[in-house]
């Protein structure tokens, strides 16, 4: 067997079922809509009404709110792309987190970091089931 059947059988088997990818596809869809029309999309429009607009105990600088608002675009955008979906996911993950402990530790509501939590969660499986991508997508670059 050479090197290219078995990187190939490597990346079929890493590869979901076809009830799995459409359960995969869906949800990439409908999160990546959700993180560039209400999530990104009002910090990236009207960043200066949700900084007047948050809490008095946590204060986030403009341009802090611009970045993760392109963030989340980028991220929503890049779950619906094929071969950038497992870096998105991946990247959203990590996003949701923050947005957790930001939640629990400066804005002090602990129960309103249940949600990101949940969607970290959920992106982390993405990631790993697409995690195919990624390799694809190291390849390409290594050409």
């Amino acid at each position: 067997m050479t090197t290219a059947t078995a990187n190939f059988s490597a990346a079929v088997a890493d590869r979901p079922g076809k009830v799995r990818n459409r359960v995969l596809w869906t949800l990439q869809i409908v999160l990546g809509l959700f993180f560039i029309i209400a999530s990104g999309g009002p910090k990236l429009v009207m960043p200066t009404t949700l900084a007047e607009n948050a809490s008095a105990n946590l204060t986030i600088p403009l341009g802090l709110l611009i970045f993760i608002g392109v963030a989340e675009v980028a991220g929503g955008i890049g779950l619906m792309v094929p071969r950038l979906s497992a870096l998105a996911a991946a990247g959203l993950s990590v996003l949701t987190v923050l947005a957790a402990a930001t939640q629990a530790f400066l804005a002090g509501q602990p129960a309103m970091a249940l949600f990101p939590l949940a969607l970290a969660a959920i992106f982390a499986w993405i990631a790993y089931e697409r995690r195919a991508t990624l390799t694809d997508l190291r390849n390409t670059l290594s050409r």
